[in-house]
């Protein structure tokens, strides 16, 4: 019997994500569209080729973001340069949890600055509950993690181009985002559902790639970035209900293989890494200030750009 187009590419399609999740060879589990953990699978890093090295990380607060809630970064590198840093705005629900302002104005910026914070540019957008942003192709690229969910690319004079969802969803909602990333023109994004993080042509919207990196340790997955040797970082962390719970990392993977070559853990007292961004030889992040289960405002370093240094 003949195999239809349709189905040729759909069975194609299911072969290439089987394959890449193979080649990546992590354990973990699924996530909801909130972000939470969903299952008991084995921890991230479990593919039987021995002990994955742990180290620990510490943070420097740079600068303020121009406004709250900074929660996603992106270098932008056409000219003037500068850092890329999204905003993410509070719901009516949300203000009331973490008894914050509530903004009627519900279009969250992108807000570009140089090395010091100086405000260059502002770019508006109709993404909600932002969580993860990138450029490129001269887009500005930001991942909805509340309804209507989705990656909005926008161009620089804040005209939406495209609003698509997270793929792979049987039912067309593709759930939240807790990072974007734009490498060698294709995006990455850190997708809740799936539990990790997922590589789609920004053309046609066909996903290639995915490696998990949930594990029961550290269920909370946020941005992605690679660094000038290709290798993928994404940020990492525990379910918690205040600051002194929160147990945030990094897993650290090499880009060809998707095989996951170090763990890292936070110093107590650490800025709350939400967004990522690689600089000057650097991991950059930002703390938003807004965390599921704790206070609004709770971690002491609310709204600061940090470098990062592994120790």
């Amino acid at each position: 019997m003949s195999m239809k187009r349709r189905e040729f590419l759909a069975a194609g399609l299911a072969l290439n994500i089987g394959s890449a999740i193979a080649l990546a060879d992590q354990g973990g589990v699924t996530q909801g569209r909130e972000g939470r953990g969903a299952g008991g699978a084995a921890g991230a890093g479990a593919g039987g080729r021995g002990a994955v090295p742990n180290r620990t990380a510490k943070t420097t607060r740079l600068f303020k973001s121009p406004g709250m809630y900074p929660n996603a970064l992106a270098v932008m590198t056409d000219a003037p340069g500068g850092l890329w840093i999204g905003q993410q705005k509070v719901s009516t629900q949300s203000a009331k949890t973490y008894n914050l302002p509530f903004d009627a104005d519900l279009d969250e910026a992108a807000w570009l600055v140089d090395w010091n914070g100086k405000l260059l540019k502002t770019v508006k957008t109709q993404s909600r509950n932002t969580s993860g942003m990138a450029y490129g192709g001269g887009f500005v690229w930001m991942g909805a993690n509340a309804e209507p969910f989705g990656i909005f690319q926008v161009d620089l004079n804040s005209k939406e181009i495209t609003h698509r969802q997270i793929p792979l969803s049987i039912d067309g909602r593709g759930g939240g985002c807790h990072g974007v990333k734009w490498h060698n023109g294709k995006l990455w994004v850190a997708a809740l559902r799936l539990g990790g993080i997922l590589r789609v042509d920004p053309t046609t919207w066909v996903p290639e790639v995915l490696i998990r990196v949930s594990s029961e340790e550290k269920p909370r997955l946020h941005d992605v970035e690679f660094d000038n040797e290709g290798n993928i970082w994404v940020v990492t962390g525990n379910n918690s209900a205040s600051y002194p719970e929160g147990k945030a990392g990094l897993n650290k993977y090499d880009g060809k293989t998707g095989q996951l070559l170090m763990t890292v853990d936070f110093q107590n007292g650490s800025c709350d890494p939400h967004g990522l961004a690689w600089h000057d030889g650097h991991l950059i992040s930002c703390d938003a200030g807004i965390h599921p289960g704790w206070k609004g405002g709770e971690s002491p370093h609310t709204g600061y750009i940090f470098s990062i240094e592994i120790v």
